[in-house]
Order: C-alpha cells, then structure tokens, then sequence
C-alpha cells in the first residue's frame, strides 16, 4: 500500500490547510518532532504529524528539503498547523554538505540567522569532519561568539568513531576535529543524542551526569550498539531512555526533548504515525513527576540500520 498522506509542499496533493491550533502552555520539558524523524517525506509532513500527534514543536534538519531553509516557508507551515519552530538542526551531515555552499563555518552563522528568523531558541550542531581542518581550528571559538552576540544556545552534539564491520581488522576511524565526544571538549553547551550514545558505547545516563549544566538539548532514540547509526524508537534498544528521562525531571532540567527517529522503513503513513505516536508517547510516559512504565509495541515494518544521522 502506498504512502497515502501527502501535503502539497511534498509536490503532492494534500488535505486543505487546518486553522491554527489555540495556542497552549509549554510543559517544562516541551517535546518536539525532528523533521529528520519522517524523511524521506518532506518538513511539511514532519509539521503535520506533530498537530496531529500532538508534539509540542519541531526541530528543523536543514538539508535539500527546500522548506527547511527558508525561514517564510517555516513560518506559514507554523501558522497553518499551529506548531512551533523551537529548534534550528545546522545542515552538518554528509548528505548536507552541499547545503547553502561548500564552507561549513558561513553554513552554521546561516542557521543561527535562520533560528532568529522564526523565534527558535537552540541551533543543534555537530563538530568538524576531520577533514575540515580550518573550521576546526576555529569552531569552539566561533560556537562561542555566535551564542554570545545572538543569545541564541548553539548546542553541540555527541558523535561516535566510525566503526568499521566485524572481522575486517580495520579500527576506527575517528571522523571529527577535535573529537566526537563532547566530554573531552569545553563547549559552553552540548547535545545529548542518545543514539549516537549507543553507537559509541557510551551509557546516556552517565552522560547526562557529565555533561552537568551543560547539557541544553536532547535528541530521544534508542540503538542495539551496532556500528552503524540506528535511531531506534525508545525503548527498542538498550539504552537507558527512561532513566534519563527520569533524571532531566528530578534535577529540573529546562530544555528540549526533540524525538529523532527514523521512519525511512515504514512502507505507510500509518506505520510512520505508530512509531512517531509511540516515541511521545514513550517520551511523556517518562517526562513526569510520577513516570509511568511504556513499553513500545513491536514496529509494524522492519527496522534495518540505515546509518541515520
């Protein structure tokens, strides 16, 4: 069965534009959708399953989607589903490079103004390839000045090495200047992404607990501590997610929980909304003063390691 939910910005038709959400008050942990979380589809669909789903905002991944880079576009997409822009993710992956030109270091001022454009308060942003050096070199500093002349929080985010398939007898490749592990580094604020903790074979709770006050953003997902990125739904995977969970609410942590997942499997729109709805779900059940126990039900499509983001 085909993907039957379309949205004219997908280049599709769609259903005619909904009126605004009433505007609501925020909870303390506000839980947002990464537009990462239903790609192949397109930001549109990602605003769109957020007012229906009911997530709190959305972080913007900036990359070829021509919407996530245009600050009119977000703005009307907000005003027509009711959904918040609180997140801005710079265009630093490899299947972005191309994004808004080749120098990196213009690309993350860009989105800084991008987020001052539509209100976002956090620009979510990865090290340096290894390979751009020059950058390198200078990003700690311009991170820093950036957030100190904008006042916007630009928030680092944990990596992992590269690691190459079993039995290869290749190590692993340590991709990012000056590394991938944010605690090794001094950024004034870090994103904590708990797939990339899986990868690494990291523990997230015990992140959160390094990271200290510097810890501003989470990315929610799970992963199995395969070598390759998964972005599992939480509690799919062995990270602590719950626990971590738990802990930003007994320490009166304020920041934003962003659900990242991937989708890229679901073969319908339906199986795409069964795991958006079980990750807020899994994200609200835990976001309490008293938690409640929720498991997620078994994905209704195979879930393959894609290399995510």
């Amino acid at each position: 069965m085909a993907d039957q939910t379309r949205n004219a910005h997908d280049g599709e038709a769609g259903p005619a534009p909904r009126r605004p959400a009433p505007e609501r008050a925020l909870p303390d942990i506000p839980v947002t959708l990464s537009t990462a979380s239903v790609y192949p589809r397109r930001a549109a669909f990602a605003f769109q399953a957020a007012a229906e789903l009911g997530y709190d905002g959305v972080e913007v991944m900036v990359w070829s989607d021509p919407a996530t880079q245009d600050a009119r576009t977000l703005q009307h997409l907000e005003a027509v589903h009711g959904v918040p822009v609180r997140s801005i993710h710079a265009p630093t992956l490899l299947v972005s490079q191309r994004v808004w030109g080749r120098p990196p270091a213009p690309k993350l001022r860009r989105s800084v103004d991008l987020a001052l454009e539509v209100g976002a308060g956090t620009v979510v942003v990865h090290p340096p390839f290894r390979w751009q050096y020059k950058y390198a070199r200078e990003f700690q500093d311009q991170v820093r000045e950036l957030s100190e002349d904008t006042g916007v929080t630009i928030a680092v985010e944990n990596m992992y090495p590269w690691r190459p398939r079993k039995h290869s007898g290749r190590r692993d490749y340590m991709a990012y200047l000056p590394g991938w592990d944010p605690t090794e580094h001094g950024y004034d604020h870090v994103t904590l992404d708990l797939s990339h903790a899986a990868c690494a074979g990291q523990d997230g709770l015990e992140l959160v607990k390094v990271f200290g006050d510097r810890l501003r953003h989470v990315h929610l997902a799970d992963g199995s501590g395969a070598a390759r990125d998964e972005h599992l739904v939480p509690g799919r995977g062995n990270q602590p997610c719950d626990l971590v969970l738990e802990e930003l609410v007994s320490r009166g942590w304020r920041g934003d929980v962003v659900v990242e997942i991937a989708t890229r499997r679901a073969r319908t729109a339906h199986e795409r909304h069964a795991d958006l709805e079980a990750a807020l779900t899994y994200a609200r059940s835990y976001l309490r003063p008293e938690p409640r126990e929720y498991t997620p039900p078994p994905p209704e499509h195979r879930h393959r390691v894609a290399d995510a983001w």
